[in-house]
């Protein structure tokens, strides 16, 4: 029998024992890096990216020991069968298919003796064409205005993915429509959105799998009431995308078109669905989401297909465990050097944390140490001057370090110092990488830069939907392998559940003081009571 879970190899020993051997004076990067094929030897295309982990803590005899990994826990065995339909999701019993969701194979993806990809297609069939009937002003609101703002109703994987991808490709939306999003339930969001608008050329697109979701229900209805108050009917001017017989899926509440979400699709992962297609194609044009999907689909066959020794999100796996389990790094930072990507981190802030944040295996036995890392980032130079000193010389982190050859604005081309803008990016983007491994011997102790710490290189060659999709389907695969590594389920997330819980309860006292002035909060804790009659007493 496979073993299931890192720590349940001899390996892992061998690995502890190769972490303190890393701490050896000649194992500091410093040493390391100066090898004349260090390079060549640990950097990796496929996919259509380059990654360079030669300033990773790791050498010949550490990287021997990762690779050997795969075998022995089946990782990319693992990853084909999620592909291929079977329900990795063990605790809700679910297939884990978003890969299906840009596949353009004729191969069938059959779940439960039924191949899902023709309904797959249908959906994006549908995107397509309700897209095209906006941009041509053949769907319209109401008065018959055209759309010219789309704000997105949804919160956690409804929108953190659209997001980094609409911002990243926010140069190519040249369909005049303006993108919003109202994800928290914030008022002052809402307030923020509805001033940014004109109501009578403004789709809403409400995002949500149960329909239920309370941030979201709230935002539905004061988006809805805000349309009654303008003199607009709501139902000519917002979709839903959501699951088949859900709330937002009832002909008796009716919509302009409702876009189905799947079941072996959770909400992280779902940026390729119709939760990112619907407002992507909205907002640059639907040829350019399909381009997108594309690129993801090219990085999952790699991700698939590849080698471990050439396989690049297995690779950035092994590094990450390698760094968290052996190396003891509790953080990871996600650095772009590029503007257009300041909203990935976010994104895999919520993909890899909500998927890898467990304490339990897929047996469902405890793990001797929860897994997982946290996950933080902004982009280049913006960072260099806000958490790096920290990163110097404070408490080390490994650091994604993200270059783009070409950027999307090649037009300026003023000199500062003899280089010009982009230039000057990519000096830093290659100076912090190097510094952070070299570091500084000095006198002065406060000028004192310790060096050795680790960082890899991802490098695109622009900022086209491939390689967005490319980079997106990256980080998934990355994290479902960890999972995989770990021997988490990457595809549930119980741990969102207890803080909605509690916020039922205290939510239907609200509700009882609302309808009754004088109640006084009997059920619920004091510490929470103090804080609801702070509350109550300022809407006074």
């Amino acid at each position: 029998m496979i073993p299931s879970r890192l720590d349940q190899l001899e390996r892992h020993e061998k690995l502890r024992l190769q972490a303190k051997a890393m701490q050896r004076p000649e194992a500091h990067l410093k040493n390391l890096i100066t090898a004349a094929d260090r390079l060549e030897h640990y950097s990796v295309r496929g996919g259509g990216l380059f990654l360079d982990y030669s300033r990773q803590r790791i050498d010949n005899s550490a990287r021997q020991l990762l690779f050997g990994l795969d075998q022995e826990l089946a990782l990319r065995d693992r990853f084909a069968r999620m592909m291929h339909g079977e329900r990795l999701n063990v605790t809700e019993n679910r297939a884990v298919l978003h890969t299906a969701a840009r596949s353009f194979a004729d191969d069938p993806v059959v779940l439960d003796g039924v191949d899902v990809m023709p309904e797959i297609r249908r959906v994006r069939d549908q995107i397509k064409f309700f897209s095209e009937q906006v941009h041509t002003g053949q769907i319209t609101g109401a008065n018959g205005r055209p759309f010219r703002h789309v704000v997105v109703i949804g919160i956690g994987g409804s929108y953190l993915g659209p997001e980094f991808v609409s911002t990243a490709l926010a140069a190519l939306a040249d369909r005049n429509i303006t993108l919003h999003y109202l994800a928290n339930v914030d008022i002052d969001n809402f307030g923020a959105v509805a001033a940014a608008i004109d109501p009578p050329s403004t789709l809403w697109v409400v995002i949500s799998k149960s329909f239920t979701t309370a941030e979201t229900s709230a935002n539905t209805i004061q988006a809805e009431q805000f349309m009654r108050a303008k003199g607009l009917d709501p139902s000519r001017h917002m979709i839903t995308v959501t699951s088949k017989g859900s709330p937002g899926d009832d002909p008796s509440r009716p919509v302009l078109q409702t876009f189905h979400m799947f079941d072996f699709i959770g909400g992280r992962y779902s940026v390729t669905s119709a939760v990112g297609g619907v407002p992507l194609s909205l907002l640059l044009g639907y040829d350019r989401f399909e381009a997108f999907l594309k690129g993801a689909a090219e990085m999952d066959a790699h991700a698939l297909n590849a080698p471990v020794e050439q396989n690049l999100p297995l690779i950035a796996a092994l590094l990450s465990v390698w760094n968290t389990t052996y190396l003891g790094y509790q953080q990871q930072g996600i650095i772009p050097y590029s503007s257009p990507l300041a909203k990935l981190a976010p994104h895999v802030q919520q993909l890899n944390m909500e998927s890898n944040g467990k304490a339990v295996d897929t047996a469902g036995a405890f793990l001797p140490e929860p897994a997982g890392v946290v996950i933080f980032g902004e982009p280049g130079t913006n960072a260099q001057h806000s958490f790096f000193q920290l990163a110097h010389q404070g408490k080390p982190f490994p650091i994604d370090f993200i270059g783009v050859r070409t950027p999307q604005h090649t037009q300026y081309q003023a000199r500062s110092k003899g280089v010009t803008n982009h230039q000057e990016l990519w000096a830093n983007l290659l100076a912090q990488a190097r510094a952070l491994a070299v570091g500084r011997d000095h006198a002065d102790k406060a000028r004192h830069f310790d060096g050795n710490r680790p960082s890899s290189t991802i490098v695109l060659d622009d900022l086209a939907p491939e390689n967005i999709g490319r980079l997106l389907s990256f980080y998934e695969a990355r994290t479902v392998y960890e999972g995989f590594i770990w021997g988490v389920n990457s595809f549930d997330q119980f741990g969102v559940e207890l803080g909605k819980t509690v916020a039922d309860s205290l939510r239907s006292e609200m509700a009882r003081k609302n309808d009754q002035p004088g109640y006084d909060f009997a059920g619920t804790d004091p510490i929470s009571r103090a804080y609801l009659e702070m509350l109550f007493s300022a809407d006074q």
